[in-house]
């Protein structure tokens, strides 16, 4: 049967054990940082973010609305881009002209 001192003997070998593999991977991860560092001219400016800037992603959109171009009777309104509303699209159909609309 296994005693409390006996589990405790084991913890604490076990907890050094854990140090000294971690030691030892620890430093075979620099070493191996180090040598790709070396390989590809890595300096420690281009770790901390000072090396060359990169440029700014630019999007499509300009982060204007384009302009309302047709209004509808109820205060729909249209700016021409896309799809035709069904608000639009239900009085053309009814004869009236698209232009009608236009502010």
């Amino acid at each position: 049967m296994t005693t409390l001192l006996d589990i405790q003997n084991q913890i604490a070998q076990l907890q050094k054990q854990a140090e000294e593999i971690k030691a030892t991977e620890l430093a075979n991860a620099v070493q191996d940082i180090k040598s790709k560092m070396a390989a590809y001219g890595i300096t420690i400016a281009d770790l901390q973010g000072s090396g060359k800037p990169r440029a700014a992603k630019v999007s499509g959109k300009s982060g204007t609305p384009a302009p309302i171009k047709y209004r509808g009777p109820n205060g729909e309104t249209w700016t021409g881009r896309g799809l035709m509303p069904r608000w639009l699209a239900g009085q053309v159909a009814q004869g009236k002209s698209k232009e009608s609309f236009a502010v």
